[in-house]
């Protein structure tokens, strides 16, 4: 895989202007050996340097690369973060210390966009299934390629099961009633032990089991917002191999899922009183640290000037000695969400209309005013 890009290299040979660094890299101090950080870090710097001097004259190149040699020096290994990213350029340094998982990646251009830091994330395919049945249960976690068992449940004999059934029941006369109540109550218990899988794992369900069970299973599950697609058959006795060449188009078929999972997490969080739209006001809630997961339509960019402070805070932001930080509005909220703690997830265009094309899940529902 390239880690070092170039959005156009033939106008960068020779190019008049001052070029500027990024670098996103893991960076789980918990995980690894500060040594084996550094050397890591080292081996970017020294991708940087060839490339630079390669493409830019020696006085373009140097400040940025001297700069960039200070900020790696200089980084704090005492933090909890997850993964680091580093931008300079002629005067400016930027470090952002994050709790999203990337990729290795370089960027050298003559600007910055943090929608760049937002492309390195690391893909994350997990996923629950719920294999039900009328009898017992089970719960995967599972990825690309992979099943893990974490746990099974069984409804043991009639009997048993019966004893905490209201006395009417032992009175049906009807034997189908009978079974379909008993049913029901078995799945009510399942349910409740996915709420609690849930409270662990919280990541989208695929519920697998023949049609009969799971109607009922839809009728009174209250973890439907967690629940993604019902895979229709018999795998009652299935094995992983055929569980995994049954979730197979759906794993093919992720983008359209994970955007089903951030549209129902944007309908909880509208029903919680987390949800903000409007730029004013995202704004807000990104100043006060308080954005879990910013959404964006993932061509969208946002350039109105609201009054003069913001209309000098641009003019400042784009200014020549930093050329990297502010290209729209909506890359300096992606900023500040990242940089206390939130996420980003792009979205196809149009799916956020009614929104305003970007919304912000809070991490919690207080009043900002």
């Amino acid at each position: 895989m390239h880690t070092l890009l170039f959005r156009d290299e033939k106008q960068l040979v020779g190019a008049q202007n001052t070029p500027a660094v990024s670098i996103v890299l893991p960076f789980e101090v918990k995980m690894s050996l500060k040594s084996e950080l550094q050397y890591k870090l080292k081996l970017a710097l020294g991708e940087v340097e060839k490339n630079l001097m390669r493409n830019f004259s020696a006085e373009q190149a140097l400040p940025v690369f001297n700069m960039l040699q200070h900020t790696i020096q200089n980084l704090n290994y005492d933090t909890h973060k997850k993964s680091i990213a580093i931008f300079v350029s002629p005067g400016t340094e930027k470090v952002f210390y994050l709790d999203i998982r990337v990729e290795k990646r370089i960027v050298i251009d003559d600007s910055f966009a943090i929608r760049d830091l937002v492309y390195s994330k690391k893909f994350n395919l997990q996923y629950l299934i719920f294999l039900l049945n009328s009898k017992s249960s089970k719960m995967y976690l599972g990825n690309a390629t992979n099943l893990t068992l974490i746990k099974s449940n069984a409804r043991g004999d009639a009997a048993e099961f019966e004893r905490d059934m209201p006395e009417m029941v032992s009175n049906f006369s009807d034997p189908v009633k009978h079974k379909e109540v008993l049913l029901n109550k078995f799945i009510r218990q399942m349910d409740d032990g996915l709420s609690l899988i849930l409270k662990a794992y919280p990541l989208p369900v695929f519920v697998m089991g023949v049609k009969r069970v799971l109607g009922h299973f839809k009728e009174v599950s209250k973890n439907d917002k967690s629940i993604v697609e019902y895979i229709y058959g018999n795998y009652e006795e299935a094995g992983r191999q055929k569980i995994l060449q049954a979730m197979s188009p759906h794993i093919e078929n992720w983008k359209h899922i994970k955007q089903q999972i951030i549209l129902k997490d944007i309908e909880r969080a509208g029903s919680d009183g987390r949800l903000v739209s409007g730029m004013k006001e995202i704004r807000q809630a990104a100043a006060h640290k308080n954005g879990r997961l910013l959404i964006v339509e993932k061509d969208f960019v946002y350039s109105e000037r609201e009054d003069d402070r913001l209309e000098k805070n641009y003019i400042a932001d784009l200014n020549p000695g930093k050329p990297f930080f502010v290209k729209d509005e909506v890359d300096d909220v992606m900023g500040k969400i990242l940089e206390n703690g939130g996420d980003i997830e792009f979205i196809d265009n149009d799916l956020l209309k009614d929104y305003g094309h970007i919304v912000l899940i809070r991490f919690c529902n207080i009043d900002l005013g």
